[in-house]
This record gives C-alpha cells, sequence and structure tokens, in this order.
C-alpha cells in the first residue's frame, strides 16, 4: 500500500512536507569545502583559494551548521566527506 493510500481515510487539513535535507551552500562554501576535502591542511585550502586560514574556518563552520540544521550533522572532515558523497559533490574516483 502506497503513502498517498493510505493517507486518503485522513481528514484533508493534514499537510505533510518532505523534511529538507538540502543544507543549501552557496557555490563558495562548495568550492571550500571540495578544497578541503582534497587538500591535507587547512592552511593550504586558503593559499589555493586566495583567502585567509580564518576564513577557511568561517566556511567550514557555516557549512557544519547547515548539515546540523537540516539533521545531517557533520561534526568531522571525515563526516563532511560523507556528506559530499551522498550530495553528489564529489564521487569517490576524485579522492
Amino acid at each position: 500500500m502506497s503513502v498517498a493510500t493510505s493517507l486518503t481515510g485522513f481528514s484533508s487539513s493534514f499537510t505533510w512536507t518532505p523534511r529538507r535535507t538540502d543544507p543549501g551552500l552557496s557555490a563558495r562554501e562548495v568550492e571550500v569545502l571540495l578544497a578541503w576535502i582534497t587538500n591535507d591542511h587547512k592552511t593550504a585550502v586558503s593559499e589555493a583559494l586566495f583567502i585567509a586560514p580564518g576564513t577557511v574556518n568561517t566556511h567550514l563552520s557555516r557549512i557544519r551548521a547547515k548539515y546540523s540544521g537540516v539533521g545531517r550533522p557533520a561534526s568531522t572532515k571525515a563526516a563532511l566527506l560523507a556528506r559530499a558523497v551522498q550530495d553528489g559533490l564529489i564521487g569517490l574516483d576524485e579522492l
């Protein structure tokens, strides 16, 4: 039985809203995330993107907050890598 079929008996006031799982990263946040995933150090990221190391940290903090905000916490680099793969931002063959 499909969800739609099973919900037909409920009143019309019931509204189902799908849970948002896309963290809504900006293009620059994606760029910083991918640079960080593919580099060993934040210093290398800051040099490659011509930004200060503190700016790299700020971007990563905001990225983590956005993932947490949609119920997909990513407190480590490995967790952020997993989220990037899940979201199709990077493929395993690119690592």
